[in-house]
């Protein structure tokens, strides 16, 4: 594997833009203008001025970079200036050309806008995408006239290798794997070896004269991986795919750890090929940009919800332009949250009647999740990046890649589920050399998680919480500074006294029930090192219901949740005796 070398040796540390130009890296220059005039690059992002001069090369390439810094702009740019060499020039007819692979939807759509803008004055070369949740007879019908571009999530497109005989990929030269950590985590592993296995893809040990397809378009394959975090299922997926790759975006001596199969390039087969090692998640330092402000806040469990509607108060009332994205664990929590942020109204001090008639947070209110109607979520996710000042509430489907414009404050709520993803949440603010904010909130019994992110050279400021609560006027009277801890704040004492009873109403109460029992089973859910610090037995499950305003005591609250774990249990005992006695039958 070889490492690429920075073209900017002399940029600050924080500075993400190259001083060269993208007519210098090679690229035509109609290319060049496409990229300033429709989507404003003046100049290459220093990730663009490593990668596009190696992928123009012809090589296969890793690319390990922050988020934020281009990396779509990076793999596409090649892609079209070679298209539009092709002579004769492709037509729709000739079938697809490049493949991108995705891990979401929302993705999917966002990579396929950038490609429609730069593919403005190469009008014969036709973008396209395929994915969950799209029609398919429409889809299998512009396949059939031809994509030249495609760009699609793993499961539709192996569905349409299988069963749509009219998806011509005879001349397809590239395979680009966006955000291909979260492909494989999201479990799509098995669809890409097969993927890679009907494309004839698959690096099976060294290169040979099978890599160079033969059509009226000579061309040798090139594959391209890109990902912000890299991990042993990465580095599987590499060798699988990669043939002698150029690492981009990271120093020589991690090169080594990720220890690719040198048989890729060797002339002989014989020789015992020492074993694939990565660092890990838990060794490697994250990248993050250098302009992102992170903070951290402490929370008793039982004042959280007043807590985050209090800070989201203040900063839509600081700022006229304010965008925030707000990270929960689950579906049911973002919809009890999305409810109760768009309807709550709360009167904090004594005045006109027409008070009680504002809302708590004024701003304007938009949820993305997995379990939302597709319509649904496209709508969110394109209204939302309109938007000059919104809040979106979400789960990790918008966690990577997705660029939302001026997003100012990510709030994480719940804590990642892997200590790898609280890069990809902070990545959707502090994008292109903006600056951003990121808050993380932690209970007292989660603070190890700091040191977890201090491991990975992440480090985090505490939050002026106090100086917030007592920004807000409580019936024209000052706070008197005589509470204990924060869930004994006069402010926040009687914002949740007031949450409890907005969620008496039956609709809001059975959202506020369905989210606490999600949120419960979600902590459970943590990985690695975190399971010893997110630990259920360390919950007040009291205070958990109050986080979701509900007077009632856990055992009331969580019966469903209880009599669900049993039936599982008892459905997993039955499945296990029923095999038993298979396989006495058998023997």
């Amino acid at each position: 594997m070889v490492a690429a070398k920075r073209k900017n040796t002399q940029t600050e540390e924080g500075e993400i833009f190259s001083s060269c130009s993208f007519s210098s890296l090679g690229l035509h220059s109609n290319l060049c203008e496409q990229l300033e005039e429709r989507l404003g690059f003046k100049a290459p992002t220093l990730v663009q001025a490593q990668a596009i001069p190696v992928i123009l090369s012809g090589r296969h390439v890793l690319v390990n970079a922050a988020t934020g810094t281009g990396k779509t702009v990076a793999y596409l740019a090649p892609v079209i200036h070679h298209l539009h060499l092709y002579q004769p020039r492709i037509q729709r007819s000739d079938g697809t050309f490049a493949l991108v692979l995705v891990p979401t939807r929302e993705l999917c759509l966002q990579v396929h806008e950038i490609l429609h803008k730069l593919l403005h004055r190469f009008h014969w070369i036709v973008p396209g995408y395929v994915m969950g949740g799209e029609n398919r007879n429409k889809e299998k019908a512009r396949l059939r006239k031809g994509i030249s571009i495609l760009v699609a999530t793993p499961g539709r497109l192996l569905d349409h290798l299988k069963n749509t005989s009219s998806f011509l990929h005879t001349n397809l030269r590239w395979i680009i794997f966006d955000e291909a950590d979260r492909i494989l985590e999201l479990g799509f592993g098995k669809e890409i070896e097969e993927i890679l296995d009907r494309l004839g893809s698959m690096q099976h040990g060294s290169a040979t004269e099978d890599s160079v397809v033969s059509t009226k378009y000579e061309f040798q394959r090139q594959n391209l991986l890109l990902s912000a975090t890299l991990n042993e299922k990465v580095n599987h997926l590499a060798k699988m795919s990669l043939e002698k790759p150029v690492m981009i975006g990271m120093p020589e001596k991690k090169t080594q750890s990720i220890a690719l199969h040198e048989h890729l390039g060797s002339d002989t087969d014989d020789e015992p090929q020492p074993s694939v090692k990565t660092t890990g998640s838990f060794s490697e330092d994250y990248k993050l940009p250098a302009q992102l402000t992170q903070r951290y806040v402490k929370v008793p469990c039982n004042a959280r919800l007043a807590v985050l509607l209090s800070i989201l108060k203040h900063l839509f009332e600081r700022e006229t332009s304010e965008k925030i994205v707000l990270f929960f664990s689950t579906c049911d929590a973002v919809d009890f949250h999305y409810s109760l942020i768009s309807e709550f109204q709360f009167r904090p001090h004594s005045g006109l009647e027409a008070e009680l008639k504002q809302m708590f947070v004024r701003c304007k209110t938009f949820r993305l999740h997995g379990n939302m109607k597709q319509e649904d979520r496209r709508t969110a996710f394109e209204t939302f990046k309109k938007e000059k000042s919104a809040l979106l509430l979400s789960t990790d489907v918008c966690a990577r890649g997705l660029d939302f414009p001026k997003v100012k404050c990510i709030i994480q709520y719940d804590s990642p589920g892997e200590a790898t993803e609280y890069v990809h949440r902070v990545g959707r603010t502090a994008r292109l050399g903006e600056r951003g904010d990121s808050l993380l909130f932690l209970q007292p019994i989660e603070m190890d998680y700091l040191k977890e992110l201090e491991k990975h050279g992440v480090s985090l400021r505490e939050y002026p919480l106090l100086k917030v609560l007592d920004s807000f006027p409580l019936f024209g009277h000052k706070h008197v500074r005589k509470f204990l801890s924060i869930d004994s704040h006069p402010w926040v004492m009687s914002l949740q006294k007031a949450l409890e009873a907005f969620t008496e109403k039956p609709d809001t109460k059975t959202l506020a029930k369905n989210a606490f029992c999600s949120w419960v089973r979600a902590y459970t859910a943590h990985r690695g090192e975190l399971k010893r610090i997110f630990m259920v037995k360390k919950l007040h499950l009291g205070h958990v219901a109050k986080s979701f305003a509900l007077k009632e005591q856990p055992s009331l609250v969580g019966k469903s949740f209880q009599n669900q774990v049993k039936k599982r249990k008892r459905d997993e005992k039955q499945k296990g005796l029923s095999r038993k006695r298979k396989v006495s039958r058998k023997t």
